[in-house]
């Protein structure tokens, strides 16, 4: 099916955009959203007498979302799920319960704006999509435990994971630099060698 984009559609296309894509994706998501119409000359008319309204609109959402990107740099959230002593958990976390700690930290997010890249079904840290807009996707970090202390306890062992892999990073800096520096008074100990022979010689 052909239909003209509303708005910007990751993948898809932009703005005024005349697209052709999959009828199930057009019926059941792009129309009954409002985020595209059929592309006729019907519609193709109407789209460009409100052409300047659907562009307001648009700047207005885009504006709304960096605003919100912005108050969400670095969110965490966290979880607490039944799982076994393996760590599986008995069912899964779902888009609405992340959307739902969100918002009571909230934040306005809405569950299709979640983006799982696959189930989750174990406890521990996850990264976890958010479309604000398709110009404004984040990752935030998802905590998954079983009790508070649990979830507690693996936030202090991450932080204790990072602040190792910065210790090591400024030790791993600090021995390239003094390298160099060993590197560099064997250069000047071996020009001053060559500059002494060279010297001794004109001499003789």
């Amino acid at each position: 099916m052909e239909v003209i984009l509303l708005e910007r559609i990751e993948k898809i296309g932009k703005l005024g955009d005349v697209v052709k894509v999959k009828d199930g994706f057009a019926r059941n998501y792009l129309l009954p959203q409002n985020k595209a119409l059929r592309a006729n000359k019907e519609n193709l008319s109407i789209y460009e007498k409100e052409k300047e309204k659907y562009e307001k609109l648009n700047k207005d959402k885009l504006s709304a979302a960096e605003k919100i990107a912005k108050n969400m740099q670095d969110v965490s959230i966290n979880i607490i799920k039944q799982a076994s002593d393996s760590g599986q958990l008995y069912g899964s976390v779902s888009t609405r319960d992340i959307s739902d700690e969100l918002n009571n930290q909230g934040h306005k997010i809405e569950k299709k704006q979640i983006v799982l890249k696959s189930v989750i079904k174990t406890v521990g840290q996850h990264e976890v999509r958010v479309v604000i807009h398709p110009e404004h996707i984040i990752n935030i970090k998802v905590n998954i435990g079983r009790t508070l202390e649990e979830l507690t306890f693996k936030s202090e062992e991450i932080e204790n994971l990072a602040d190792v892999e910065i210790t090591s990073e400024k030790v791993e800096v600090k021995a390239e630099d003094k390298l160099e520096e060993i590197q560099e008074e064997d250069k000047t100990e071996a020009k001053i060698e060559n500059q002494e022979n060279t010297e001794e010689q004109e001499n003789k």
